[in-house]
């Protein structure tokens, strides 16, 4: 057995999701991938939240993902292309929680090859076949049946492969019951790869091109191939039989266009733009994702284009042929790699870059007075629509999945002095971009926090009745009194309740179907709810509570104890788990033929100071009367006076011990407390830190609260909070949720402006500074300049009298200001840089300082240094390249800008800058100067008065650009990096 690969936290970014019935019911789920990970979602439909119900290692990367379901069945499938050379069949078993394989067909070797099927996914509408294509070549087709036991079946696979031809996308087109019909977006390249003088090449088409299967051959042949005008980037399937017309529609640079066979001429729209863009004027749109959502009566898409705006695309049908294409902006949110219009009237976002969405629709679209665009509408050859972005309208943001993809940067230190180090971590692209600070620990979600009179040693939840779903009373403990608050809209207190006020409470629970017991230091108090009566101001209590007549003597005194919740269908807990003094812990049997006799014993490395016996890791069963329920593992829980966890395996039958685990949780005793989390127990310690042992998807996990220290608590159930702990810490009462289970760390988002390059630390005062570049983007002088630009334009190009109204517009113009956040950055074009510095308390989250650079200049590298020859002083040195165009690549030299830190650390001053002749691509502090890769040359410099002053250099093998310095000590070898070449070790000699 060989180690795969391991992380701290799966992938967060997700590069398809598609949506279906997977489970057999009428609830919508979502499957994503995340590189090599799938994912099952289900969104609540009541709550809105999204909920993980599965997630598996492929152990290999997904390249495509479909899902289709077989003729009159209830139930989708999934369709896996990946780079092991093989399409996989998976189907989701509610009942196990896991992806059962059906189907697993090899076809080519192993690895991302251009060659080989499995970048491309299409399925029939109808589920009768599917097609998996290659980047070039190659295509395949499996049929899909049923046997006679109703099991899904898949056939060879059959050829459709075209030599010297690059393929695109790949679409199932909507047919009805006729052959199942495939469409390729191709290019030939035979002529172009055969002609030296490159005319073919400009010259060649890219071609829609039709396979159709025929089930009756059982052959796949080439039906129909036309040249298209435009380059085409992705299709989008038209419903057809008695759903819609067929066909599809070509999104292409500008245009989109829907084409079917027959009589049916292309159909031909422009892609509105927005009015008073800021972008390239010359730069083309193209949509980049699309949903299709279909009804009995109506269908329509959402497509969104590379600024984020989506339109809600339309067909008009005249006798089964389509007339024309009408389009509606909807909404603008961040661009998505894909998009799930879900029948519960969601919209599920996955994003490129930042958060996931979910989406509520609440409006279609129909009746606002956003213009409508048609392709009956005339419009010259080139000329578009314009239309004016605005804040969400029809959608309603519900939930949110935090998404570190890419992470351009990450360092860990402890910077908070938490003693736990923090992940502190540069991610995103563009305006979306956010520095986090990633905290190892489960995110807890405070619904509720009281202040209380004094401070409370102890809190307890109760039900009314064994049958309520929600809890009735939280009862407080103080040193002498107790507190009884009532649970129901709001949270207040209550005297009526039955318990004592004026004494402090030991213990507190449900007992039998309606009974209450309050454990009193004097005696034992009941209370029967439904036989209470008050006569002449004494409490009448009917019922009994008999004492086992006899005694069981132990060996040393008791110090804890724990009973497991009664099993369904039983009526009494088969052990009683005892921890003495003695530093051992033993199960006692409480079977009425044997009770009170030990079972088992086990030693411990200290006194233990609480047990928790709790049932984990459940998987669904079905009784012979059909009642679900879930059976899992008997585990009991120790907490020791030294600060350790212990979890041992309990027999269910014999009551022995095994399995023993242990972890360290803190300097405090460890009290353990029972709580239910995803409808199972959950144990709940409390240390010098709280931690959680939960069972998560067939998974144990032990995982600290991110939260401040806790010191008694209990499970908490309303009807706000289904799943709650109330908690109580020095003088303040708190209801807790924990929502996001199953997360490894939990997250702290600051916003940026631009990408974020790299990331230093300030060693003195735990600060951060940060470079954010882009390319293809303004400066903000640079937008202000073009924004009163195109201001003055509006005015100088209206007639007399419309000069006015042309002045109203174009202030309105100026006074505009969406978030690029949402509306995406201006494009400025190839070329064109921006850049900044930015000081940043990580702590706050707060900036501290802020400098911008000149428009096309970009900052590759950042240090924080110390020059022997400027005594205590910091300075902060960033490396950057002036007129970088990335291809062909070429540079209008470079600078290295040294900034001194002053004001505590909280300030950047402007010394000066040092040109260079190329890219400053690393910069690294070395022996009191300053080590720099400038291009194909290694520098040291030392600080001067008017530039830095160069002292040595190196020059490296031809062919070859500095990407990363790395030392280990001011004496010891420099490692070097090459973006072309191994890692290198250069010794620095002095004289």
């Amino acid at each position: 057995m060989f180690l795969y690969n391991i992380t701290l936290q799966r992938a967060t970014g997700i590069t398809h999701a598609i949506h279906g019935n997977f489970s057999g019911t009428k609830m919508q789920e979502i499957v994503v991938s995340r590189g090599k990970i799938l994912e099952l979602l289900r969104p609540d439909a009541n709550t809105g939240k999204v909920h993980t119900l599965l997630t598996m290692e492929v152990f290999g990367i997904i390249r495509s993902l479909m899902a289709f379901r077989l003729t009159g069945g209830t139930k989708d499938y999934i369709v896996v292309g990946s780079d092991s050379g093989r399409i996989v069949i998976l189907e989701y078993q509610p009942s196990k929680n896991m992806f059962e394989k059906i189907h697993q067909e090899t076809f080519g070797k192993s690895g991302c090859r251009r060659i080989v099927p499995g970048q491309f996914l299409a399925v029939d509408p109808k589920g009768r076949a599917v097609m998996i294509g290659a980047i070039e070549k190659q295509k395949l087709v499996y049929i899909l049946n049923r046997d006679a036991a109703a099991r899904l079946t898949i056939s060879s696979p059959l050829e459709a492969h075209k030599a010297n031809t690059l393929v695109y996308h790949v679409v199932g087109v909507d047919v009805g019951f006729e052959n199942p019909m495939f469409a390729c977006l191709e290019m030939d390249y035979e002529e172009a790869d055969n002609d030296p003088t490159g005319e073919a090449a400009a010259n060649t088409q890219q071609t829609l091109t039709f396979y159709e299967l025929d089930l009756g051959l059982n052959h796949v042949v080439r039906k129909y191939s036309e040249a298209l005008e435009e380059h085409g980037n992705f299709l989008i399937t038209v419903p057809g039989g008695s759903d819609g017309p067929s066909g599809v529609l070509i999104c292409s640079e500008n245009y989109i266009t829907y084409k079917n066979f027959g009589d049916q001429p292309d159909i031909r729209c422009p892609i509105p733009r927005r009015r008073n863009d800021l972008d390239d004027p010359e730069r083309g749109m193209i949509f980049v994702c699309s949903a299709t959502h279909k009804t009995k009566s109506m269908f329509f898409f959402l497509a969104q284009t590379e600024q984020g705006d989506i339109f809600k695309v339309t067909l008009e049908t005249d006798e089964e042929m389509v007339t024309e294409i009408r389009m509606k902006y909807f909404d603008t949110i961040p661009v998505a790699t894909a998009m799930c219009v879900l029948k519960t009237g969601f919209l599920f976002v996955a994003s490129e870059f930042g958060n996931h969405y979910l989406y509520q629709i609440a409006h279609l679209g129909d009746d606002d007075d956003e213009p409508e665009f048609s392709s009956a509408m005339p419009l010259e050859e080139g000329d578009t629509f314009f239309f004016q972005p605005r804040p969400l309208k029809n959608l309603v943001l519900v939930d949110e999945q935090e998404n570190l993809s890419p992470i351009m940067s990450c360092q860990i230190a402890d910077l908070a002095n938490e003693d736990t180090p923090q992940l502190y971590v540069s991610c995103g692209r563009g305006p979306k971009s956010t520095l986090r600070v990633l905290r190892h620990g489960l995110e807890v979600s405070e619904m509720a926090v009281s202040e209380l009179p004094g401070n409370p040693n102890a809190v307890w939840t109760v039900r009314r009745h064994v049958e309520d779903e929600f809890d009735a009373y939280i009862i407080v403990s103080f040193v002498n009194a107790t507190l009884v608050l009532s649970i129901g809209e709001t949270v207040e207190e209550v005297t009526d309740s039955g318990f004592l006020g004026t004494t402090p409470t030991l213990s507190c629970s449900l007992l039998g179907d309606d009974a209450l017991v309050q454990v009193r230091d004097i005696n034992l108090h009941r209370l029967l709810q439904s036989c209470m009566q008050k006569c002449n101001d004494s409490l009448l209590v009917s019922g009994q509570l008999n004492e086992y007549t006899e005694r069981k003597e132990m060996s040393a005194d008791v110090v804890c104890m724990s009973l497991a919740n009664v099993p369904p269908g039983e009526q009494r807990s088969r052990f009683l788990a005892v921890g003495l003094v003695d530093n051992t812990v033993r199960i006692i049997s409480l079977d009425p033929s044997d009770c009170l006799q030990p079972l088992s014993m086990q030693a411990l490395p200290a006194q233990p100071e609480s047990l928790c016996i709790v049932e984990m890791g459940g998987v669904e069963k079905q009784d012979e009367l059909g009642e679900k329920g879930t059976i899992g593992f008997l585990y009991l829980n120790i907490g020791l006076q030294n600060g350790v966890l212990l979890r041992t395996v309990l027999d269910p039958v014999t009551g022995d011990l095994s399995d023993t685990r242990t972890r360290y949780l803190g300097s405090r005793p460890v009290k353990l407390f029972r709580v239910r989390m995803q409808g199972q127990e959950a144990v709940l310690a409390m240390s010098s830190r709280s931690w959680l042992s939960y069972s998560y998807q067939s998974r144990f996990h032990l995982t600290p609260l991110s939260y401040e220290t806790l010191e008694y608590a209990s499970g908490f159930a309303s009807e706000q909070c289904p799943e709650g702990i109330v908690a109580i810490s020095t003088n303040t009462l708190r209801i807790l949720a924990l929502e996001k289970l199953g997360a490894v760390f939990n997250q702290v988002a600051f916003p940026l402006q631009y990408t974020p390059r790299k990331f230093v630390i300030h060693p003195e005062t735990n600060n951060l500074v940060l470079i954010e570049t882009d390319h293809n983007a303004y400066t903000e002088a640079t937008k202000a300049q073009r924004k009163q630009q195109m201001a003055e334009e509006m005015v100088e190009a209206a007639g007399e009298d419309e000069r006015e109204l042309a002045a109203e517009m174009a202030a309105a113009f100026l006074n505009e200001n969406l978030p690029e956040a949402i509306f995406g950055a201006p494009k400025a074009g190839a070329g064109q840089w921006a850049s900044l510095v930015r000081l940043v308390n990580p702590i706050q989250g707060s900036t501290l300082d802020q400098v911008q650079l000149e428009q096309n200049e970009a900052a590759f590298s950042v240090a924080v240094c110390r020059f022997t020859s400027a005594g205590d002083d910091w300075f902060v040195l960033v490396g950057v390249a002036r007129d970088m165009i990335l291809n062909p690549r070429s540079v209008g030299g470079g600078f290295i800008y040294t900034y001194r830190l002053t004001g505590g650390g909280d300030k950047l001053e402007f010394m000066h800058k040092t040109p260079v002749e190329d890219v400053p691509l690393a910069i690294a502090p070395f022996q009191g100067r300053v080590l720099v890769g400038v291009g194909k040359l290694l520098r040291i410099y030392d600080l001067g008065k008017k530039k830095l002053l160069r002292k040595c250099e190196n020059k490296v093998r031809k062919g070859h650009r500095q990407v990363h310095l790395v030392k280990a000590g001011d004496f010891s070898p420099l490692m070097q990096k090459e973006c072309r070449s191994a890692i290198k070790i250069v010794h620095f000699l002095c004289f």
